[in-house]
């Protein structure tokens, strides 16, 4: 899709997407993050919003052609690095104390999402945030977002809890924190 298209979701120019943009980053820790994980960050444009908030992000995402699009998008960002990771089977090194799914886990089956919780889990600090951003239409992944986010969440049981959550027409965040 990146080869045919540089922003095939219309991650600049939708107003969905800006709108769930301003969303997630309302629902951030007030405080400031020391280290911050971003899985799937396509172009960019949320990436460069969550930069602003932390002092070290690492951005993912599956393919190199997104990636170099995000590195354009963030180049004033000295504090974001990328790097190309297949989640679940790959995972960073390090602890994270904000971790941000959005709209990805729906590409996963069930056991990728579990083994995604499992991993996320065990580079939490004590502080560790995670927010899920799940898409609410069809969508031609294994699961709907409805499905992949409680999925998500029953498989980060006892350790994390939902603190907080916005559902709309179009998508659902949960905010998990230490249980």
């Amino acid at each position: 899709m990146y080869r045919r298209e540089s922003d095939p979701w219309r991650m600049r120019t939708s107003d969905y997407e800006r709108e769930k943009y301003i969303a997630t980053i309302g629902l951030l820790p007030d405080r400031r993050i020391r280290s911050g994980l971003e899985v799937g960050c396509s172009i960019g444009v949320l990436t460069r919003l969550l930069a602003a908030h932390c002092e070290n992000l690492l951005a993912l995402d599956v393919d190199e052609v997104p990636l170099s699009r995000a590195r354009q998008t963030c180049g004033e960002c000295a504090n974001v690095e990328f790097a190309k990771i297949v989640v679940p089977g790959e995972w960073p090194a390090g602890m994270f104390d904000l971790m941000v799914l959005s709209e990805i886990l729906y590409f996963l089956d069930p056991h990728d999402i579990a083994a995604t919780a499992r991993r996320a889990e065990a580079s939490a600090t004590q502080d560790t945030v995670i927010i899920l951003v799940n898409w609410l239409g069809r969508t031609d992944g294994p699961c709907d977002g409805d499905t992949a986010a409680e999925l998500f969440i029953a498989r980060s049981r006892p350790a994390f809890a939902v603190q907080n959550r916005l559902r709309t027409q179009n998508y659902r965040m949960d905010v998990l924190a230490r249980g």
